[in-house]
């Protein structure tokens, strides 16, 4: 150990709870059962956690510093956290990249669920690590991708980078001898032990000319070995392999790269998601999402726009626009595709080939005249098909989907007291994923909507699909959507949450990061943003929590903390099931549940035909989320889109004994109201905004305000509501080549809560018993330096109140 230094405000510099010493026995340890990597490599440990594994923002920020000062060549962070929007966390790691420190960190443990990278393994500037055991399968615990930063508006970026042996590691103990661990706190320092021997190859005079971020990133994830069974959000490039990037460094010449440098459609199940649905005429870009590596210098431009080059004739049925970074910096920038199949490729089946081509230029480097020029090239291989019938069509409502950051989003799952955030992505892609690969081998064909309701043609698509939505309605999307229902035949499915007031208000917790109150911006869903939405067509969800099991034809499910219906029209057809009321205003709250309690019946499900078109109700969205669930209910999204897209009814949930033969109704004063106390706009895409169709919409209205609701015909009269003219127009188009290309990465950042929360990376015991004053229990930082760095910090994201008899909020436990 070269030097130990605290930064907590505790008058200790002993690591008391043993993941430290451990994660720097993996990197330089000398015990001959253990040792390490690169055991001539010196350690500096920073101490950032107390020992009752409390830490804050400015204790990382001044280590950080002092790593700056004192000139590391690598640093290790075996922890993280899902906030990357603590601004000033975030900068600072770019500050310690920009000055030329390779940083590697474990991605998290909370495998096997998507769209859980933890920050900072989530920055591009940053070796992400994942890990695998050695059989070479993914670890169960290893986070997953895509990452989360660019949702709703883009698509998230490849991670981890790479993966490495994290399963029954051997390190050292606090005093003498070994001992095993798992996780990817292991991991991150396998990889960091490897890039220190890297480092040591490059002689000490031109090492800091030749190595950079960038150029180590370039030559671990070109020199990886890619695994056979796991997708690139499991994997990223595959297996570190520490030969193949020595022969990459050594001859190393300063040049720009693109990572992933292909997209495969044959290339199954590795380019999951992209292989299992191909492209096909009139659907929303494909958005594929690449990070540039610019490994001539911290800082970089793109020359000119990219360019495609088909291989063949058929190329020219592929239309792709850009957006990238307009500076790459620290070392990284994003470059994403935006791809669809013209019109005219409506009828085409085969595959399309070519390459895109992206020149990056740095400035000269020091003693050199000449600016540093590379070409990137990205090669594709799609799959196309003719454009799929209507009714199997499905549009994923992105837009209106609110996650954890920037604001408090609370969990779905009232029962999960373990995970108090709904911070996963809720995307097709990371939460939702199983669900996707079901839809897809029940035939149907699922795109995303990262833009208003206005910026999608009704004509086109069988169902649109809105699950688990935060988000508020432009009064333009009510009216479409009204008119898209009744005139244009589109179906419409809704799977709600909760929403309950008085339990919002006792879910408040005090941040001692930021010294500030935390309380949820919404329930588990926007309950009276969809009413709204939903009366015109004369229904409403009500503010019940409510928890049971129940059966429909013999499919048993578990209705997880989901909501009722208070409002559905006469003729409908309305399932009701017994279940229990746990809202803060429920009467079963607070009251010792006994055998003896009945059970009201709930209406939860609720399906109608209106107009031309169909709409389906389920106030619960557990049953589709991978996060949580207890049981599926992929059976019933069947049957609910067979009906809402194709008109097929199920003679179960169409009998004639759930028909309602009076309409529910309660008075507007009973419906869910919105919270006043909080200031919503803080958080939305929608209140205080315009309609804007982004670049996630058909090129062809990018910039614009999108399909329009004009003079059309009648629409039929729903009580309450006088009879209106409609008709359906497309907003004139703009041309997007002269459009400002939108970031898609790390927007709005000062909306930060400016809090995170950091965990220890591993799964088993600690050296010793720790008694804290909470079950949330996270770690400090130890930091090593020398030939590398720092190695690792626990760390977490603030000291939990106590609330009642339980806590307030922390994200990350022992892990």
């Amino acid at each position: 150990m070269q030097e130990r230094t605290n930064w907590t405000n505790e008058d200790t510099l002993n690591d008391n709870l043993g993941h430290g010493t451990f994660v720097a026995g993996v990197i330089a340890g000398v015990d001959a059962e253990c040792l390490g990597f690169a055991p001539d490599t010196e350690i500096y440990a920073f101490r950032v956690f107390t020992d009752a594994q409390v830490s804050y923002t400015s204790w990382f920020l001044d280590a950080f510093n002092y790593a700056i000062a004192t000139n590391m060549d690598v640093l290790n962070l075996s922890i993280g956290g899902p906030d990357y929007l603590d601004l000033p966390f975030v900068e600072k790691v770019w500050e310690i990249t920009a000055n030329n420190i390779i940083m590697v960190s474990a991605i998290g443990n909370d495998g096997p669920l998507y769209g859980t990278l933890n920050n900072p393994a989530d920055q591009s500037d940053v070796i992400g690590v994942g890990g695998i055991d050695y059989s070479d399968h993914i670890a169960s615990f290893s986070s997953r991708g895509m990452s989360t930063w660019e949702m709703p508006h883009g698509y998230g970026r490849v991670k981890p980078d790479v993966v490495a042996y994290g399963r029954d590691i051997m390190g050292s103990r606090i005093s003498t001898g070994c001992k095993s661990l798992s996780g990817t706190s292991v991991a991150s320092p396998v990889v960091a032990g490897m890039v220190c021997l890297l480092v040591s190859v490059i002689p000490e005079s031109s090492r800091k000319d030749t190595l950079n971020p960038a150029s180590m990133k370039q030559a671990l994830v070109e020199g990886a070995a890619k695994l056979s069974g796991p997708n690139m959000y499991e994997q990223g490039a595959g297996r570190v392999d520490l030969l193949e990037s020595y022969e990459i460094l050594k001859s190393y010449k300063p040049r720009a790269s693109i990572f992933p440098s292909t997209l495969d459609y044959t290339d199954c199940p590795y380019s999951w998601p992209f292989c299992r649905q191909p492209l096909y005429a009139g659907a929303m870009p494909v958005i594929f999402n690449a990070t540039i590596l610019n490994g001539m210098g911290v800082i970089g431009y793109v020359e000119s726009p990219p360019t495609w080059h088909p291989l063949d004739e058929v190329g020219n049925l592929l239309s792709i626009h850009f957006t990238y970074s307009e500076v790459i910096w620290p070392w990284t920038g994003y470059f994403a595709l935006h791809m669809q199949i013209k019109e005219e490729g409506a009828q085409f089946s085969g595959e399309i080939g070519g390459n895109v081509t992206l020149r990056v230029y740095s400035p000269p480097a020091q003693g050199e005249k000449d600016i540093r020029i590379s070409t990137c090239v990205l090669q594709l291989k799609l799959k196309v098909v003719p454009t799929p019938p209507r009714s199997k069509r499905v549009l994923w409502d992105q837009f209106h989907n609110i996650k954890y950051p920037p604001g408090y989003i609370p969990r779905d799952s009232l029962d999960v007291r373990n995970d108090i955030l709904d911070w996963h992505g809720d995307h097709l892609h990371t939460n939702f994923h199983i669900m996707f690969n079901m839809l897809r081998d029940a035939g149907y064909y699922v795109e995303t909507l990262g833009s208003p309701f206005t910026c999608f043609d009704a004509l086109r698509y069988g169902t649109l699909l809105l699950v688990d939505l935060e988000e508020e309605y432009f009064q333009e999307e009510i009216d479409k959507l009204r008119d898209d229902v009744l005139n244009s035949g589109l179906g419409l499915a809704v799977f709600s949450e909760w929403y309950n007031v008085d339990t919002m208000v006792k879910m408040r917790f005090f941040d001692d990061n930021t010294r500030s109150w935390w309380t949820p911006v919404t329930g588990g869903a926007n309950v009276p943003a969809l009413n709204d939405l939903l009366a015109p067509f004369g229904i409403a969800f009500g503010d019940k929590i409510l928890n049971g099991d129940f059966s429909i034809n013999g499919e048993h499910s578990r209705y997880a903390s989901g909501t009722d219906i208070v409002r559905f029209p006469q003729g409908g057809y309305v399932h009701k099931f017994p279940f229990l009321d746990s809202s803060e205003s429920g009467a079963t709250q607070n009251v010792l549940r006994t055998p003896e309690m009945t059970m009201a019946d709930s209406p939860i499900l609720g399906l109608l035909e209106m107009g031309e078109g169909r709409v389906a109700v389920y106030g619960d969205s557990n049953c589709l989320d991978s996060s949580h669930m207890v049981t599926n209910c992929y059976w019933l999204l069947r049957k609910i889109l067979d009906f809402t897209g194709g008109n097929i009814k199920d003679p179960v949930l169409f009998s004639n004994s759930v028909k309602q033969k009076s309409p529910l109704y309660v008075e507007d004063n009973q419906l869910p109201s919105r919270r006043t106390d909080v200031n919503f706009s803080t958080y939305s895409a929608v209140v205080g905004k315009e309609v804007i169709c982004g670049s996630d919409s058909v090129f062809e209205i990018w910039g614009t305000k999108g399909y329009s609701s004009q003079i059309r015909g009648t629409n039929r009269r729903l009580p309450g509501y006088s009879v209106v003219d409609l008709d359906r127009g497309l907003n004139s188009t703009v041309d997007t080549s002269n459009l400002k290309h939108p970031k898609l990465l790390g927007e709005n950042r000062s909306d930060s809560l400016g809090n995170r929360y950091f965990g220890l990376f591993y799964g088993d015991e600690l050296d010793m018993p720790v008694v804290v004053p909470s079950h949330w229990l996270v770690h400090a930082i130890i930091a090593v330096t020398g030939i590398l760095l720092v190695l690792s910090f626990w760390r977490i994201r603030q000291k939990r109140r106590r609330r009642r008899k339980g806590s307030g909020s922390g994200r990350f436990s022992n892990l």
